[in-house]
């Protein structure tokens, strides 16, 4: 099993954290307000903590469940408490409307907090194509990655298993931005007939 810091108290990391502790895990919780952190570690139970913002995380693995646009600022204010850590980056890049991607061609949100991450950290995109609703009704999904480290996928992987569901991995990190653009791509669904409780997934034919 894995011990897991994430760094956020929003919905998705609600959904993770559920899952991880019933995976099994170690989970430590993160956030701005250290009151509501501490509820949200008491409601995950299974002995999760909450830790405090801008210590070292106590995680092997941390999960960033802010908004991207908090995404880059947060690692840089880290630093070095994030070396040697495998970062999973869960944020999607989409406007405002969700038409469109704010990262230019050519590079994806997980690329730009790579950059900004400790050269002895890992950054692997993950979760960013599950609605935070859909991962907390329990069910099985499929988990898209991308990442550089092979190390740090298959650890990502592993931790994405205990929760309950397929790891599916999509080469490095340059396919974020692929991944990235699956965001717009379910909200478009989403809006135009399928409704928000869809997932996406893979099915292998023979």
């Amino acid at each position: 099993m894995s011990s897991i810091s994430i760094i956020g108290l929003g919905g998705m990391a609600r959904a993770i954290g559920a899952r991880a502790v019933e995976g099994g895990n170690g989970v430590e919780v993160i956030g701005r307000d250290a009151a509501k952190a501490k509820d949200l570690a008491a409601a995950l139970g299974g002995g999760a903590t909450a830790g405090t913002l801008g210590a070292a995380p106590a995680g092997d693995i941390v999960i960033l469940a802010v908004p991207y646009a908090s995404a880059v600022p947060v690692v840089a204010q880290y630093g070095d408490a994030l070396a040697g850590k495998v970062i999973i980056d869960i944020s999607n890049t989409f406007n405002a409307d969700a038409t469109a991607l704010v990262t230019p061609d050519g590079t994806s949100g997980a690329q730009e907090i790579a950059k900004a991450a400790p050269a002895s950290a890992h950054v692997v995109k993950a979760f960013n194509t599950v609605f935070g609703h859909v991962l907390a009704q329990g069910r099985p999904l499929d988990v898209l990655i991308a990442g550089d480290d092979a190390d740090a996928k298959a650890s990502v992987s592993a931790f994405t298993e205990s929760l309950g569901l397929r790891p599916l991995d999509t080469g490095d990190l340059a396919m974020a931005h692929w991944l990235e653009g699956v965001g717009p791509l379910l909200m478009g669904l989403a809006r135009h007939g399928a409704g928000f409780n869809i997932d996406l997934g893979v099915n292998v034919a023979g």
